[in-house]
C-alpha cells in the first residue's frame, strides 16, 4: 500500500505541470548520447509521447552528429570541426542530409510504436528554416547556414491536426542552396518562432555549473541578466557558451522559460516537467 500512495503522490505532484502547460508549446532539442544508446532513446520518446497526451504540444528539433561522423567514415571522409561547428563542403554535405533524413524517420516511428502520430521534416520543408552562410572569426567553413528565418507555417498546421512535428535542421538560402544548420540554433529559432512556453535542452551534462570542476555548484534556476555576468565574467566558456548565448536569445523573444537538462539520465524530461524538483538548470526571464 505505501509503493501505491507514493505513486499516487507523484501523480498529485505532477497535476499542477500539466494543468499549467495544457495546449502549450515545449519544443525539445534531442541529441546526444541520448541519442546512441537504444533504451535511453526508448525513454526520451516515451517521455515525449506522455507530454503530448497529458495535452501538451511537444515540438522535437534533433541532432544526429554522432551518427553523421559514423556515417563519413565509412565513404573515407575525415570529419573537420571549427570551433565546434563541422566543416561542411558538398560532399559532407550529401551525407549530412542523408543521415538526418535517416535518424528523423526512425524517430518518427518509434513515436509511432507508441501509437502517436507523427510527421518528420527537414526545415526545408514549407520554407521552415531560412538560411544564410556562417562564418565563424571570419573562417569559412562551407555549407554551414545560420539561421536568417523561420516560418513557422508547417508546424502549426501539424499541431493543428493533432501530429507530433519531429524537425531535422536542413534548410536552404535564397538560391536554394541546402545548409547544415547547428541543432541547438535550429531548435532556438523554431521555440522563438512558435512562442514556446518551454525549450529543452538535453545535453550531456547535469546543467550550468558556476565553477565546471566543482559538481556541487550547479545551478538550478538562473535569469539571464545572471547568466551574462557569467558569460561578462569569463565564468562560461567551452561547448557551453553558444548554447547559453541560445538560451538567452530565446527567453528574451518570448521562449517563457529554457532548460538545460541531462539526457543520459532516464526519463529526463518526465523529471524535469513534472516534479517540484526538477532536473538541470532553468533560464528565465529576469521578471520570473
Amino acid at each position: 500500500m505505501d509503493k501505491l500512495l507514493e505513486k499516487a503522490g507523484t501523480l498529485i505532484e505532477a497535476l499542477p505541470y500539466i494543468q499549467a502547460f495544457n495546449k502549450k508549446i515545449v519544443v525539445v532539442k534531442y541529441g546526444g548520447s541520448a541519442m546512441l544508446d537504444e533504451n535511453l532513446k526508448k525513454k526520451v520518446i516515451q517521455d515525449i509521447v506522455l507530454l503530448k497526451l497529458v495535452g501538451m504540444q511537444p515540438v522535437i528539433v534533433h541532432g544526429g552528429g554522432k551518427e553523421i561522423s559514423k556515417w563519413l567514415e565509412k565513404v573515407n571522409i575525415e570529419p573537420h570541426f571549427v570551433n565546434g561547428l563541422r566543416f561542411t563542403d558538398d560532399a559532407t554535405m550529401e551525407v549530412v542530409e542523408m543521415v538526418l533524413n535517416k535518424v528523423n524517420k526512425e524517430l518518427v516511428q518509434m513515436i509511432g510504436e507508441l501509437g502517436m502520430k507523427a510527421v518528420g521534416i527537414s526545415g526545408k520543408d514549407g520554407s521552415l528554416l531560412h538560411c544564410h552562410k556562417k562564418e565563424v572569426d571570419g573562417e569559412d567553413i562551407g555549407l554551414v547556414g545560420e539561421v536568417s528565418e523561420v516560418n513557422p507555417d508547417i508546424i502549426f498546421d501539424l499541431l493543428e491536426k493533432d501530429f507530433l512535428p519531429v524537425i531535422c535542421p536542413v534548410g536552404f538560402d535564397k538560391e536554394y542552396t541546402s545548409y547544415n544548420v547547428n541543432a541547438d540554433d535550429a531548435a532556438c529559432a523554431v521555440a522563438k518562432a512558435l512562442k514556446a512556453e518551454k525549450l529543452a535542452f538535453l545535453t550531456d551534462v547535469e546543467g550550468v555549473y558556476k565553477d565546471f570542476n566543482d559538481k556541487s555548484s550547479l545551478i538550478e534556476k538562473i535569469s539571464i541578466s545572471e547568466i551574462e555576468k557569467l558569460i561578462e565574467n569569463g565564468q562560461m566558456g567551452g561547448g557551453m557558451l553558444p548554447k547559453l548565448s541560445n538560451c538567452v536569445d530565446a527567453v528574451k523573444n518570448g521562449v517563457n522559460r529554457v532548460t538545460i537538462a541531462d539526457g543520459r539520465v532516464a526519463h529526463c524530461l518526465l523529471l524535469e516537467m513534472f516534479t517540484n524538483k526538477g532536473i538541470g538548470t532553468m533560464i528565465v526571464g529576469d521578471q520570473l
